[in-house]
């Protein structure tokens, strides 16, 4: 029992820790929604979406083989691969949040009759961003449930884990699409964090596949590399904020003044 204990403790820090930046999109996606459902929409999509992750961890359970197993193989002369079932989910997931914050940030930095066809769309319905936030926390916690399901066999341990990462992320969900609310200029570095987790979900893919392209083997990124990389950026960012700020001071001060 006092073993079950330890490594339920262990689980839930290790979801809360691979769920963040399942957290960042859940913040940036339910922007989607109207403004008055998002609060629910953040709240409903993460309540079914632990009610999906329980299910889907009892179909790992019992269907883990065919999961991995391959479905079908590529062999060409710049491709090459072993597709499973598990592999093609990382491989959509990864494609998919790499398209999303390509095209935000797009969007960002485009021309104004792009901003204002953008801000003449009417926002998607509450119903349709529940079930992206529901589809894509699956994706995020594939690995991490087989990660637990390494580590114990114990379902409760894994149940009880999974409900109480979900109830960090409706905790901290409100709090965090708030300070991007109020700090708009971080939604940029959210952003590109999004797009390195693609990039990891899509070599996490290749590796499953064993896919081979042209004739070079595709690796996983490194969790330390992952958090490394991220690190980096918000470091970077910090540091510009600063200098960008010290700048416009010292501009204030060397501009002449307009007193007699």
């Amino acid at each position: 029992m006092i073993d079950d204990i330890t490594t339920l403790l262990f689980l839930i820090l290790l979801q809360a820790v691979l769920g963040f930046d399942n957290l960042l999109y859940i913040s940036l996606e339910s922007k989607r929604a109207p403004e008055k459902d998002r609060a629910r929409v953040r709240q409903l999509g993460i309540g079914i979406a632990i009610g999906a992750r329980i299910a889907l961890l009892f179909v790992l359970v019992k269907l883990i083989g065919a999961v991995q197993a391959p479905l079908f193989s590529i062999d060409t002369a710049w491709i090459k691969g072993a597709f499973s079932v598990h592999a093609l989910i990382v491989l959509a997931g990864g494609a998919f949040i790499m398209w999303t914050a390509v095209k935000e940030i797009w969007h960002m930095i485009g021309i104004d009759e792009h901003a204002l066809e953008r801000e003449s769309t009417a926002p998607k319905s509450a119903g349709s961003v529940i079930a992206m936030i529901v589809v894509m926390n699956l994706v995020f916690s594939f690995d991490s449930i087989l990660s637990a399901m390494a580590l114990t066999e114990t379902f409760w341990v894994m149940a009880a884990a999974i409900v109480a990462s979900g109830v960090l992320m409706i905790a901290f969900a409100n709090h965090v699409s708030a300070f991007l609310a109020k700090n708009r200029m971080y939604e940029v570095l959210g952003l590109f964090i999004l797009l390195i987790v693609g990039v990891m979900l899509l070599g996490d893919g290749g590796h499953l596949a064993k896919l081979v392209l042209f004739g070079g083997e595709v690796h996983p990124m490194s969790k330390a590399t992952f958090y490394f990389v991220i690190a980096v950026l918000v470091l970077t960012d910090i540091v510009q904020s600063r200098y960008q700020r010290k700048l416009r001071r010292e501009a204030l001060a060397s501009k002449p003044s307009t007193d007699a």
